[in-house]
């Protein structure tokens, strides 16, 4: 399991092989940060790649993810989107429950 911080620049790069979690958050956004660390741990134990995407420094490929609010996470194989979960709501349990479904 890697740990990448994406940027507009690398994006697409980074997630053009295998599966990846894309971890989209905004500094001013409190629910991404207080997720954050849990995100980070489930990846890690369920080890997939975690790519963290600061969408007010990356605009552009939120618009072209369809990003509408934030949290947002989604899993991507070879750079396609297969899944997403997101929203105010969003918990850890709800975030092992998905990717859990989703990898297996």
């Amino acid at each position: 399991m890697t740990v990448a911080e994406a940027t507009r620049e690398n994006f697409h790069d980074l997630v053009a092989e295998g599966t990846k979690l894309v971890d989209v958050w905004g500094p001013q956004c409190k629910e991404c940060l207080v997720l954050m660390p849990h995100v980070e741990r489930i990846a890690e134990e369920l080890n997939v790649d975690l790519v963290k995407l600061e969408a007010p420094k990356a605009r552009r490929v939120c618009i072209e993810l369809k990003v509408m609010g934030m949290p947002t996470l989604l899993l991507l194989k070879d750079g396609q989107e297969v899944s997403r979960v997101g929203g105010q709501t969003l918990t850890a349990e709800r975030v092992r429950e998905w990717l859990g479904a989703e990898l297996s």
